[in-house]
């Protein structure tokens, strides 16, 4: 069996309190709310994953990601998708390492029985949860769009975050190092198990109001007039109040920005906004409805 180090409770985030949070997510450009805020502290401090849902688009990776660069910590990403399975996600073993091994040892044993050891360390295959909760140093995990995966691959997730430990048949119990920092991420595609939320924080991102995407979009495209900054935050609000297949994102707002910073734009008119539409929505119908009711039909 291998030894394994129990996590000790070494963790990449250990804000204080919710305004240390407000100012060190201030610090690499993610403007976060008071309540998301408050919820990061307590995670902190917990030691507890975070899950964030609500709508695409509202800022949920960057969060994470965000809580990585803050914190100074390495970043691991397990990108979530339907069959995702636990060679995937947990580990594998290099079956090709594998066979070299045992080909090599039975040319050196002049045909005498291979020795069997090759399920050890050496071609054991890390991947993204084990890698995190192993890492010799404090690690941001996030677990992106974690309501794509299967229900089976869930309960296998749900056994590594509640002991930071993973049984392998070959080796024995795996324990972690440390207690990653680790925030699920989910557009609600699906409902997500009691037993999974009961493990985690929960944290609802929604789109943010006018005020502070006009914050969010001088902040992250610097040199943008303040007056138009707050136009765009104000145009983008009014699409997302309407009927639409698919809202625009936070991203797209600041790519929009970026794209009128670098045209020139010192003002938003009806006929820049209307030409901006194919930019910020993604769906014919969507533009139509909104070219319609916003009254920017030629």
């Amino acid at each position: 069996m291998t030894e394994g180090v129990q996590a000790a409770g070494a963790r990449a985030w250990t804000p204080g309190s919710a305004a240390e949070v407000a100012g060190l997510l201030s610090g690499v450009g993610y403007l976060a709310g008071e309540h998301a805020c408050s919820v990061l502290r307590l995670a902190g401090q917990l030691g507890k994953p975070v899950l964030v849902e609500g709508p695409a688009g509202t800022g949920k990776t960057t969060l994470a990601t965000s809580v990585a660069a803050a914190a100074g910590s390495r970043l691991i990403r397990l990108q979530c998708y339907e069959g995702l399975d636990e060679a995937r996600a947990l580990y594998e073993w290099n079956h090709s390492k594998q066979l070299l091994r045992l080909l090599a040892d039975r040319v050196s044993r002049a045909g005498g029985p291979p020795e069997a050891g090759v399920f050890t360390e050496e071609f054991l295959l890390t991947r993204p949860l084990l890698a995190a909760i192993r890492a010799a140093e404090p690690v941001v995990l996030l677990i992106d769009e974690v309501d794509r995966l299967d229900v089976e691959t869930e309960a296998l997730l749900l056994e590594v975050l509640s002991d930071y430990q993973v049984s392998i048949p070959e080796l024995g119990t795996v324990a972690g190092r440390q207690v990653p920092a680790v925030f699920l991420t989910s557009n609600g595609a699906r409902d997500l198990s009691e037993a999974l939320r009961r493990r985690c924080l929960y944290l609802h991102l929604d789109y943010p109001p006018a005020e502070r995407e006009r914050e969010i979009v001088r902040t992250r495209v610097p040199g943008i007039p303040e007056h138009l900054a707050g136009q765009i935050a104000a145009f983008v609000g009014s699409l997302r109040r309407l009927d639409l297949r698919q809202s625009p994102s936070v991203t797209q707002t600041l790519e929009w920005a970026r794209t009128l910073l670098a045209l020139g734009v010192q003002d938003l008119d009806a006929g820049l906004a209307a030409g901006s539409l194919p930019v910020l929505l993604a769906y014919r119908a969507d533009i139509e409805l909104a070219a319609a009711e916003l009254g920017l039909s030629g």
